[in-house]
């Protein structure tokens, strides 16, 4: 993530870059690249570009080869040529509901510290699916506990791992439907929490707030049965 502004700079709504490439089927590559990709559970960014004069929508990002960015036009249109000099700015607002709630889920899953099956990451809902055989027996306890790690306002950072030392610490996989991406050398890792405040340590590519104070009001929402061993649990941002 290191070549790519989203990991940079979560916070960055706007910023150059020049198109290197367009797709058969009519997205548009543009570096370095600010809106992120949809993967890990998190949607694509949408927003526009502007070159020239003229402006194209962006209704979302998926990743390309070698972990570009593909932006999808929101409608057929005329696209960027190559080697243009593009404005990319994003649709903020969205960007930093998908920020609160993929931290918040991070926040979850140390509250619910049961293997993770799946999740998605939604414009103020979220949801994990849990290895869970039997539903939580004290959903009020789990809401206030998620509460007051959003209240603690703990710092949210990032870092790096080597492969072989992420395959010497399983335990901080959690997720068992995604794998951390692999032959690049080094694994992202997202820590919630510094020094003796640290609550969670896990790999991801996505984005975040920087405090958990910033996911505000958050409350649990349905909790779904999904198999014999599998619970849904949702959130939502009040």
């Amino acid at each position: 993530m290191t070549d790519h502004l989203y990991g940079e700079d979560t916070y960055r709504r706007d910023a150059p870059g020049v198109v290197v490439a367009q797709t058969p089927e009519g997205g548009v590559v543009v570096e370095p690249a600010l809106f992120y990709p949809k993967g890990g559970g998190q949607p694509g960014d949408s927003g526009w570009l502007e070159w020239d004069g003229r402006s194209l929508a962006i209704a979302t990002t998926v990743r390309g080869e070698g972990g570009s960015s593909i932006l999808v036009p929101a409608e057929p249109a005329p696209l960027p040529p190559l080697g243009a000099h593009v404005v990319q700015i994003l649709d903020w607002e969205l960007r930093h509901k998908y920020m609160r709630v993929h931290t918040a889920l991070h926040l979850l899953s140390v509250v619910i510290p049961l293997p993770v099956t799946g999740g998605q990451i939604g414009a103020g809902t979220g949801r994990l699916d849990f290895l869970m055989p039997e539903p939580p027996s004290d959903r009020d306890g789990i809401e206030q506990a998620l509460v007051h790690l959003v209240d603690r306002d703990l710092e949210v950072t990032d870092g790096w791992i080597s492969e072989d030392e992420l395959d010497a610490r399983p335990e901080l996989v959690k997720t068992m439907s995604v794998q951390p991406p692999r032959g690049a050398g080094r694994i992202r890792l997202v820590r919630i929490g510094t020094g003796t405040e640290q609550v969670d340590l896990q790999p991801c590519g996505g984005t975040h707030v920087a405090r958990t104070g910033e996911i505000g009001a958050v409350k649990l929402g349905k909790i779904e049965n999904k198999g014999k061993q599998n619970r849904r649990v949702n959130i939502i941002l009040a």
